[in-house]
């Protein structure tokens, strides 16, 4: 791989971050992006997540070297977003809603090089299983869907909630990982 220390990922989440060091990205640097990740109205599933990862993308400084990489995951029901619980009842409204149904985490990623933007994303369908609601509350009261889309994530006890995943398993975490290898490979990083 060219020189890694220009990497700069813009995210805060630290699963994004384990992402990178699972691939073997270890030394990089976290920028946490100041932007309020409003979208446009009226935009698709698709073109919403790539509309915000745009947004953080150019709301990191950085220097004409440094290649930058945004993501913003979301969870869609039937085109509906389901995005972070406000709190433990929104969280089992969303739980509930899932059960037994089949639904579409999408990320929308940037990468960034001076004024060179590249964005695209990714689609995941997943799963749920029927549960019943004592299992959902015990998952709630872990505390774990407290800060993810959906109220759930798969690299926690969440996976337990999933039946299926079609799909990229690192998108429905937060990174799809494929996608990026190919983005970055067009800014002369090569991950393998």
């Amino acid at each position: 791989m060219s020189d890694i220390s220009t990497l700069v990922l813009a995210s805060g989440s630290p699963r994004r971050r384990d992402l990178l060091r699972q691939i073997g990205l270890t030394d990089f640097i976290i920028r946490v992006p100041d932007t309020e990740e409003r979208p446009p109205d009226g935009l698709s599933p698709r073109e919403t997540v790539e509309a915000i990862s745009r947004q953080k993308a150019q709301a990191v400084r950085a220097a004409p070297d440094e290649i930058i990489i945004a993501a913003d995951t979301m969870v869609f029901l039937d085109d509906l977003r389901l995005g972070k619980p406000r709190d433990e009842a929104d969280a089992l409204r969303m739980l509930t809603a899932l059960q037994g149904r089949r639904h579409t985490v999408r990320t929308g990623v940037t990468v960034r090089k001076g004024t060179r933007f590249l964005t695209r994303s990714e689609a995941t369908a997943v799963t749920f299983r029927p549960v019943s609601r004592e299992a959902l509350l015990r998952y709630i009261a872990t505390g774990e869907p407290m800060d993810k889309a959906g109220s759930y994530g798969l690299q926690e006890r969440g996976v337990l909630l999933v039946e299926r995943v079609d799909g990229d398993f690192s998108n429905v975490i937060g990174l799809p990982l494929p996608l990026l290898d190919r983005m970055l490979s067009e800014f002369g990083m090569a991950l393998l």
